[in-house]
């Protein structure tokens, strides 16, 4: 979780992302924030992010951001 709050922080170091939720719907993560975050999340955790998995409930904050990471790596075993 520490390496994702920590991705988050380099797109936006004034949001709390331990604490927001709604980065979607409340406008803090665009489009381009997503498509650098996915970038980001392949890179770090080594897992691939599909586009039917680009839905605002998996985006609504820094826990379903990294349950959706958990997700991924439990598939991957």
């Amino acid at each position: 979780m520490e390496q994702l709050l920590e991705i988050l922080g380099d797109l936006h170091p004034e949001v709390d992302f331990a604490t927001a939720k709604d980065l979607v719907t409340g406008g803090i993560l665009d489009s381009f924030d997503i498509v650098s975050l996915i970038s980001e999340i392949n890179e770090e955790f080594d897992v691939t992010i599909g586009a039917a998995e680009l839905t605002p409930e998996n985006f609504a904050s820094a826990e379903t951001i990294y349950a959706l990471i958990k997700a991924k790596l439990d598939d991957e075993d």
